[in-house]
C-alpha cells in the first residue's frame, strides 16, 4: 500500500521560508513514474506547484513560484521536498503531496496535506 505523508507546514511571515516534505512508503522512487506538490486555498481548484520526472529529474513549475520554490528528492531517504522561499500570502494553501505509476493502468497517490499559511 503506497503511503505519502507530508511534514513542515507551518504559520510563516511574507518573504520567509519552509521547507516541506513528503516521505513515501509501499514504493520506492524508481517506481513512480512522477512526484509532485499541489496546493488548494478555499473555494479554490487545487492547482499543480511544481513535479519533477522520476527518469531525468526534469522539473515543471507553475510560472506563480518560479524562481521561489523548488522541488527535490533523496532516493535513499524515499523522499520528495519543497523549498520555499520568499513567500507571498498568496501562497497560503493546503499543500499536496502526488506520485504516480504505470502499471496496467494509471495510479494516483496523495497525501492527506500540510497547511501553510503566510501572514504578518
Amino acid at each position: 500500500q503506497v503511503q505519502l505523508v507530508e511534514s513542515g507546514g507551518a504559520l510563516v511571515q511574507p518573504g520567509g521560508s519552509l521547507r516541506l516534505s513528503c516521505a513515501a512508503s509501499g514504493l520506492t522512487f524508481g517506481s513512480f513514474y512522477s512526484m509532485g506538490w499541489y496546493r488548494q486555498s478555499p473555494g479554490m481548484e487545487r492547482e499543480l506547484v511544481a513535479d519533477i520526472r522520476t527518469a531525468g529529474d526534469t522539473t515543471n513549475y507553475a510560472d506563480s513560484v518560479k524562481g521561489r520554490f523548488t522541488i527535490s528528492r533523496d532516493n535513499d531517504k524515499n523522499t520528495l521536498y519543497l523549498q520555499m522561499n520568499s513567500l507571498k500570502t498568496e501562497d497560503t494553501a493546503v499543500y499536496y503531496c502526488h506520485a504516480n505509476s504505470l502499471g496496467t493502468t494509471w495510479e494516483n497517490y496523495w497525501g492527506q496535506g500540510t497547511q501553510v499559511t503566510v501572514s504578518s
